[in-house]
């Protein structure tokens, strides 16, 4: 009862005057800081006159002044309440929940340490060494020796204190290798992050790269080293459109977390999960990615972006397998989701321009709730780089003025598709983009009419449909693919001529 007599001691004459922590135990009526709470955590989103006025029925200068007191110490009470926060959902970054509590350990024996209560002290601190090792938590082995070897100095324990330097030591080359294998994987996913150009040239220096982090994970035998290295495998694989392999590189780490080999406090199996689905879209197995991707999106907490990012991959998948059923039920899925709006904007946008093709397929199905012809003609560039979704953005808006029959806004675009073509779309790594491009130009060459274009554009789509798909370094996405693309272009020229044939007969009547 020693200690839990000690420990009662310091909290009680150290205790903190005003209680540290919101009281979410009182009514809302008689408390301005619940009360506060509740309209910061609503979905509608106030401003300081309106919060100045719900809470104080006027929004003049005592009030305002008020409110910034109030706002002052409710934030720093939500705060504290980090320190008590739950993170045993499974759906949450797994090994957040282990590291917190080596640093909840190691701060709690630093305060009892100052305290002068060394033994708890000491058990704590071993209590944290312990969780860091069996996590791999490098960084709180280090501290943890550090704190252990400082403390047997004072208690004059030289023995302890031999013992511990050496193994203090012992951690702190692993702790410097691994730093090393941290920067160079930091140093390499910052370039990754560039411009096309800049991802091009990491192309040339990656295999280089990853035989460093080969030998420093060697040298450091940690899940530290094995995360920068498995990652970086990845990342090259993902560069060049070796999708397959990273299929199989995520099948083989998977089945290495099953048997306990990969550590389970550590290895964020969702983000495993997210790769396969992923590789499985850009490899064209959409049928079996939507079976993976229904069974792997519970496994993704919805209040998180890694859930939308998710959802996105699910919604093109369907996309790519003609399921539009489907996607129009994960797009609903996503708009439903209260943290729907807190998304980035180009996140946002990305879902607008989903849900414009979606509609432009599948007219009969949608109940878009945007301006279609507005969106069309004001629709964002998504990369000032040349990245991403411009091909995407520039098709769609070619193929609604062609549905429209807007001949001189349809050649306008046909314009713009052949500068972006000759300043963007130079490298053999972009034929699927460029190949497509050429089917557009055919049609307007033959005049539009369905049945020369079919005919003529056979050779091209040929190709197309024999032509790989570009990796992540070139990073232009097919939200339909091409050639269900060209498919609709057809259709849209087959409903033309018949409108122009039925319009000519009536005129001859």
């Amino acid at each position: 009862m020693e200690d839990i007599s000690n420990l009662a001691k310091i909290v009680v004459d150290r205790r903190v005057g005003v209680p540290p922590l919101i009281d979410f135990s009182a009514k809302s009526s008689s408390n301005k800081e619940i009360e506060l709470l509740q309209i910061l955590s609503s979905e509608q989103q106030a401003t300081q006159l309106q919060v100045t006025k719900v809470l104080y029925g006027k929004a003049n200068t005592t009030n305002q002044a008020a409110l910034r007191k109030l706002k002052s110490r409710v934030q720093k009470k939500l705060l504290n309440h980090l320190y008590f926060l739950d993170h045993t959902d499974p759906r949450q970054f797994i090994s957040k929940r282990y590291e917190l509590q080596c640093l909840e350990l190691y701060h709690q024996a630093s305060i009892l340490f100052k305290e002068s209560e060394s033994e708890l002290a000491e058990r704590l601190a071993r209590k944290c060494l312990r969780l860091a090792l069996d996590g791999e938590f490098t960084q709180y082995v280090v501290m943890s020796l550090g704190f252990l070897r400082h403390l047997y100095a004072q208690l004059r324990k030289p023995k302890h204190y031999r013992a511990i330097s050496k193994q203090l030591k012992h951690y702190q080359e692993i702790a410097k290798t691994e730093e090393e294998a941290r920067q160079l994987y930091l140093d390499v996913r910052m370039e990754q992050t560039q411009t096309v150009r800049s991802r091009r040239f990491l192309l040339n220096e990656l295999s280089a790269h990853i035989t460093t982090m080969e030998s420093l994970h060697r040298k450091a035998n940690t899940y530290s080293a094995f995360e920068y290295l498995y990652r970086m495998r990845l990342m090259r694989e993902e560069l060049l459109g070796n999708f397959e392999e990273i299929i199989e590189i995520t099948g083989t780490t998977s089945v290495l977390f099953d048997k306990g080999k990969v550590n389970k406090k550590r290895f964020d199996i969702r983000f495993n999960k997210f790769m396969s689905v992923w590789a499985h879209l850009r490899s064209k197995q959409v049928v079996k990615g939507l079976i993976l991707a229904e069974d792997y999106i519970k496994d993704f907490h919805p209040s998180s972006d890694n859930w939308f990012y998710f959802l996105e991959h699910y919604m093109l998948l369907a996309l790519h397998a003609k399921e539009y059923s489907k996607a129009y039920e994960i797009l609903r899925l996503a708009r439903k989701n209260p943290y729907y709006s807190k998304q980035r904007a180009a996140a946002i946008q990305r879902w607008d321009l989903f849900e414009v093709y979606l509609h432009f397929i599948q007219p009969e199905n949608s109940s878009l709730r945007l301006q279609f012809s507005q969106f069309i003609q004001t629709v964002p560039d998504y990369s000032r780089d040349k990245q991403g979704y411009n091909v995407a953005i520039l098709v769609l808006q070619f193929l609604y003025y062609l549905r429209q029959g807007n001949l001189d806004a349809l050649l306008t675009r046909l314009e713009g598709l052949r500068k972006y073509e000759q300043n963007h779309l130079r490298d053999p790594a972009t034929l699927r983009s460029q190949l497509f491009f050429r089917l557009l130009l055919l049609m307007v060459r033959e005049d539009f009419a369905p049945q020369a274009c079919e005919k003529k554009g056979q050779t091209l789509l040929n190709r197309l449909r024999e032509a790989p798909q570009p990796g992540d370094a070139y990073a232009e996405s097919e939200i339909i693919p091409y050639e269900d693309l060209w498919e609709l272009t057809l259709n849209i020229l087959r409903v033309n001529a018949e409108a122009r044939a039925t319009e000519e007969a009536a005129h001859e009547r």
